[in-house]
């Protein structure tokens, strides 16, 4: 699930994504920060929960993304759950722009990683799973699990 490569360091995964959602596509993005913000990244401080990524006016932004305000600074703190921009190609945007006029289609954050010392987000276009999709996926991981156990006590 997580695809992370030597040189990444994984700060938070959004596991929620993954069972509200079928992930089609994958794309990295940058993203604009302040200081304090950066800073509480680093630490780990993030929450991807509830968040997602929108275009608006021909740029990328995303939204409802919680990062807790930096445990060391001082009343220049940010506010947690700002909109913050995504930064992106703009061939990337219209094939996101594209894909998102599709009927169920949505971008959301997967997770949040530092590469060489930026931080990066990865969005997944997805659509949205149905209960008895939910249920499936539950199914198929717990026979994977058994045929898992099985091997292994046969070995």
């Amino acid at each position: 699930m997580d695809r992370t490569t030597s040189g990444e360091k994984l700060v938070a995964s959004n596991r929620k994504a993954f069972h509200d959602y079928f992930i089609l596509d994958r794309l990295e993005a940058g993203i604009v920060l302040l200081g304090t913000e950066v800073k509480s990244i680093r630490e780990g401080r993030i929450n991807l929960k509830d968040s997602y990524a929108g275009i608006r006016d021909g740029e990328a932004f995303l939204m409802n993304c919680h990062i807790s305000p930096y445990s060391h600074g001082n009343r220049e703190n940010h506010d947690p759950t700002r909109t913050r921009k995504l930064l992106l190609h703009c061939k990337e945007i219209r094939k996101l722009i594209g894909k998102t006029q599709e009927k169920g289609l949505t971008l959301v954050p997967l997770r949040v990683y530092l590469a060489r010392g930026r931080v990066k987000v990865e969005l997944g276009v997805a659509r949205g799973k149905r209960e008895y999709d939910k249920r499936e996926t539950e199914r198929r991981k717990e026979a994977d699990r058994e045929t898992r156990a099985a091997m292994k006590t046969r070995r």
